[in-house]
């Protein structure tokens, strides 16, 4: 009888091991891909403010954040995952008047981005506008359009900024897909710090707030050529 009970044990600690030995691969797996779409995120911003018809360089000066959300499929909207995922960095410090620091992790979900986005990649980048923006998206889900304003960005170097819409909106929304940059839509989708990823790039759980605001760790090396891009580009707050 004794045999027979360690027998089960036995062979109900070899049926979970298996779990057990790949969880650190998982792991690794995870942080890679994370580790990437920091990358990535950095080669579009890269990208974005080199060409006449990107960003207007008067509104990425008065934003506080910039969210990038890289090469978003729509498969990723219709099969389960319904969401993209990419970094938001900020200016350091309470008035957000530093340089671009550390990023946090960053989820898109939902709403009608599946049908914005055709059959290629398509990258999303949101401006952060203002502080009520910036502190909703750190420290919670938020849905564009209802718990902060949001509207699609006007583009180009020169672009004529000061529309209502311009003006009202906590968040401006953009996409390129086909090489094509342009504002885009996205109301009804929500925004929010993906804390496993944060936990994964930084090593230990940390909350989006203390990676961005309070400066509570250093900018990883797969974030450089993001944070390197903004600081060069646009290395002063010049709202009001």
């Amino acid at each position: 009888m004794l045999r027979r009970i360690i027998f089960i044990l036995i062979s109900a600690s070899l049926v979970g091991l298996p779990s057990v030995l790949s969880a650190p691969r998982v792991w690794a797996d995870d942080k890679s891909k994370d580790e990437d779409r920091l990358e990535n995120a950095g080669r579009v911003m890269k990208d974005l403010v080199n060409v006449p018809d990107g960003i207007p360089q008067n509104l990425l000066d008065k934003s506080r954040c910039v969210v990038v959300i890289p090469s978003v499929l729509k498969a990723a909207f219709v099969v389960g995952g319904s969401y993209g995922r990419g970094a938001m960095t900020c200016r350091s410090g309470g008035n957000f008047q530093g340089p671009w620091g550390a990023p946090s992790m960053i989820d898109l979900e939902g709403g009608s981005v599946g049908f914005q986005i055709g059959g290629q990649a398509t990258d999303f980048v949101l401006l952060v506008m203002n502080d009520d923006g910036a502190n909703a998206i750190l420290s919670s889900k938020v849905k564009l359009g209802a718990d902060a304003s949001a509207a699609a960005g006007p583009v180009g170097r020169d672009a004529e900024a000061d529309t209502d819409a311009s003006m009202r909106a906590e968040i401006l929304t953009y996409s390129r897909a086909r090489g094509l940059f342009a504002g885009v839509s996205l109301e009804g989708s929500t925004v929010r710090p993906d804390n496993d990823a944060n936990e994964r790039v930084y090593g230990k759980k940390i909350s989006a707030k203390d990676i961005v605001l309070h400066g509570a760790v250093p900018i990883p090396p797969a974030a450089r050529t993001l944070t390197a891009t903004l600081n060069q580009r646009s290395p002063k707050n010049k709202s009001k």
